[in-house]
């Protein structure tokens, strides 16, 4: 386990007095290290495993190899230059693992793409990076890269990952992994260990585009050691072990899932186990009985929502042993999360608690799960204490592409909940004037990819990265306000954290999605996307028959019922910081509609847009509400 953050007054360029320093960092290094080391130390009949047919297939340690070296050959034969990029554009399978580690053994840099954009948004990506060959999945995503091929004139080979090849595809990967089995040769294949090998830890290794909210995405340079010095500082946190099962869920084109669940996981010697969709997860869950599990909260928060309607959907008695259930479990997590042993009487609570309520929750996980981790977006304080209440060991973290991308996490004997934890190994933070969390330290970005202002911008002359998010260090801790460019600052000058209100507030059953609008407004207000499901069964309850949601969305009880269950979650805000209105949306925000980037975030400045004049409707009023 990495010893405590340590803090040394220091002046510099930041203007900040205190510098934040985590544990010393480890040797520099590199992933082909990482990969080769990995197979040394493990030789498991599962490695990886993917459903198909129905059923649960393994790869192992030793076919991954073999898989990953011939298509490293194949690409090698296609006179690939060390240092070109090369683009995986793919939900998660076996095959993810193999291109990647393929790419980096043969001295190429990778491009990973979300197989949720849309096509037009592919070109930019695949041209920047100048991407000279590119894998491909599916048949749908395949039709992508046809429709924009004419576009992409550096692109000279596509690799279907299915067979036959679809359409715009040049070859599948089993015949490619053909093409490359026909040079492997002893003699060629310790060749290609040792040029694999012979990767520098500053080596470009990934290019990554930002989904960023605003603007065209920039490809975030990460070199070998950038997630080489990451994996190995948060080895000693999440601590793997060689019979631990992870289901991968998270697209492994987002750095979160890529560190965690790809090179972490792998270098601990886990089986990786793929979903087969992310709607199938939960019925994956059950199958694959995982001990770690990965996830943004916004998993964590629908799996939240259920678990609360559904112990309030019971009859009486039931509702009121679950009520029982969840005080009794919030005061054993106060006595855990403050390192106090809990007195017999309400051990003796706990454990009826855990068998008449709780057992069913970590059932629905699989029941082995050993450690649950949140990252990419802000996890709300209740959601995370539910968690540890139920016996279940759930982290937060927190860090960004830019950072490889964990900057600092909660241990698993040492959770402070509402914060992102203690700094890892090699990582500096310090708190700008204007509070924003600056870090230094081996597994920041080289910079961005043919961009060398928006570099300057991000990273200053001390080496310090400008993250754009507000927090503060408090024993050792670093806490999490918002981001600094979506803090909304009301006409009056009153200054307001959107995210903390708004992961609060989606903690409700009744609430899918809520995103506050106010900047430079007289007021805040609030766009709920309420829970169908949840609320549909309200409206049943209450006799309303009409299934039209656009109707429901204008009937007084329903209004007056989200209005209701909003406010119940804003006890202790301030009055200026309180939504005066919410406006009742149909539809989710999603990915497709362009208000989510690829990885969740809310795209304000397109819900601004886009809901331009919902958002006017709730100030064209006499109202002139609270500043």
């Amino acid at each position: 386990m990495a010893g405590p953050t340590a803090a040394v007054t220091s002046s510099d360029a930041t203007g900040a007095a205190t510098i934040h320093r985590g544990p010393g960092r480890p040797s520099p290094g590199t992933l082909t290290q990482l990969f080769f080391e990995a197979l040394g130390k493990f030789s498991r009949s599962a490695a990886l495993r993917y459903k198909r047919d129905g059923a649960w297939v393994d790869i192992s340690h030793a076919e991954l190899l073999e898989r990953v070296r011939r298509t490293s050959l194949a690409l090698q034969e296609l006179g690939l230059a060390r240092g070109d990029r090369v683009g995986i554009l793919s939900e998660n399978r076996p095959e993810w693992a193999v291109a990647d580690y393929a790419c980096l053994t043969a001295g190429l840099a990778d491009v990973p793409i979300y197989p949720t954009l849309p096509a037009e948004q592919m070109v930019h990506i695949l041209n920047d990076s100048g991407a000279v060959a590119l894998f491909v999945s599916t048949a749908e995503q395949a039709a992508k890269i046809a429709r924009i091929r004419p576009d992409l004139p550096a692109l000279r080979m596509v690799i279907s990952f299915t067979a036959p090849a679809p359409l715009g595809c040049d070859i599948t990967l089993s015949d490619f992994i053909a093409q490359g089995a026909k040079v492997d040769f002893p003699d060629r294949a310790a060749a290609w260990k040792q040029s694999a090998l012979a990767a520098q830890p500053d080596d470009l290794a990934t290019l990554i585009y930002t989904s960023g909210t605003t603007g065209l995405p920039k490809g975030v340079m990460l070199s070998h050691d950038n997630l080489y010095s990451n994996v190995f500082a948060s080895l000693s946190v999440l601590e793997p072990k060689d019979d631990d099962v992870a289901l991968s869920f998270l697209p492994l084109s987002h750095i979160f899932e890529r560190m965690v669940g790809h090179y972490l996981l792998f270098a601990g010697g886990c089986t990786i186990a793929y979903a087969e969709s992310i709607e199938a997860v939960a019925a994956n869950l059950a199958e694959v009985r995982p001990t770690i599990l990965s996830s943004v909260p916004r998993i964590y928060e629908k799996l939240y929502a259920r678990i609360m309607e559904g112990g309030n959907a019971g009859s009486g008695l039931k509702r009121s042993i679950f009520h029982w259930s969840l005080g009794v479990a919030d005061e054993w997590a106060d006595a855990y999360l403050a390192k106090r042993a809990p007195g017999a009487l309400l051990a003796w609570k706990y454990s009826i608690a855990q068998k008449l309520v709780f057992s069913k929750i970590k059932a629905r996980l699989g029941g082995r799960l050993r450690v649950a981790c949140s990252g990419g977006a802000p996890l709300a304080a209740t959601i995370n204490k539910f968690f540890v209440a139920a016996g279940l060991t759930l982290v937060e973290g927190y860090g960004l592409t830019e950072t490889s991308p964990v900057i600092s996490v909660n241990r698993l004997n040492n959770i402070r909940v509402g914060t992102v934890g203690e700094l890892v190994a090699g990582v500096e933070v310090a708190i700008a004037a204007d509070g924003e969390i600056l870090t230094r330290g081996p597994s920041v970005m080289q910079g961005y990819y043919r961009n060398p202002e928006a570099t300057r911008d991000a990273i200053d002359a001390d080496g310090w990265f400008h993250t754009g998010d507000i927090g503060s260090m408090q024993d050792g801790f670093l806490r999490i306000t918002d981001r600094k460019k979506d803090i909304i600052v009301t006409a009056g000058g009153k200054n307001i954290a959107p995210q903390p209100i708004e992961n609060t507030v989606v903690t409700n059953a009744f609430v899918s999605q809520a995103v506050m609008i106010g900047d430079k407004r007289k007021f805040p207000v609030m766009l709920v996307v309420p829970s169908w499901d949840a609320l549909l069964k309200w409206t049943a309850h209450k006799g309303i028959t009409s299934s039209d949601r656009s109707a429901l969305l204008k009937d007084p009880q329903v209004i007056a019922k989200m209005d209701r269950e909003v406010r119940s979650e804003m006890a202790g805000l301030a009055k200026f910081e309180s939504p005066k209105k919410l406006a009742l949306l149909e539809h989710e925000f999603t990915i497709e509609g362009g208000e989510l980037t690829p990885s969740l975030k809310v795209k304000r400045r397109v819900i601004n847009e886009k809901y331009k004049g919902v958002i006017d409707a709730l100030y064209d009023d006499n109202t002139t509400g609270s500043e």
